[in-house]
């Protein structure tokens, strides 16, 4: 069977409608660590491509900048795609868990 990012185990889901709340989300995950994990983060947008596009960056680059400045691995690895008829998604993990996984 061929991967999708929905079989990735998630310790927790962000429900965003706005940017603001993507840079708190962002935040929330580089506390969190993605390193020594076994899953990961699941990110829920709307599906306003627009809106979505902004999300996206907002959470990705917030992710990815934080773990720099906190001193952590920048390894990690994400996907977008369709959740449901509401929804766009981005699942971000660890590129231990993507190896451990067999992903």
């Amino acid at each position: 069977m061929e991967f999708h990012p929905s079989q990735v185990p998630v310790a927790k889901t962000f429900e965003i409608g706005d940017v603001e709340s993507a840079a708190l989300a962002a935040e929330e995950m580089v506390e969190m660590g993605f390193e020594g994990r076994k899953d990961g983060f699941k990110v829920l947008m709307p599906k306003e491509k627009r809106l979505a596009k902004r999300i996206g960056y907002a959470v990705t680059t917030g992710v990815t900048a934080g773990l720099g400045r906190t001193g952590q691995k920048r390894d990690i690895r994400y996907w977008t795609y369709h959740e449901d008829d509401e929804h766009y998604a981005i699942v971000l993990v660890g590129a231990g868990v993507f190896n451990e996984l067999g992903l």
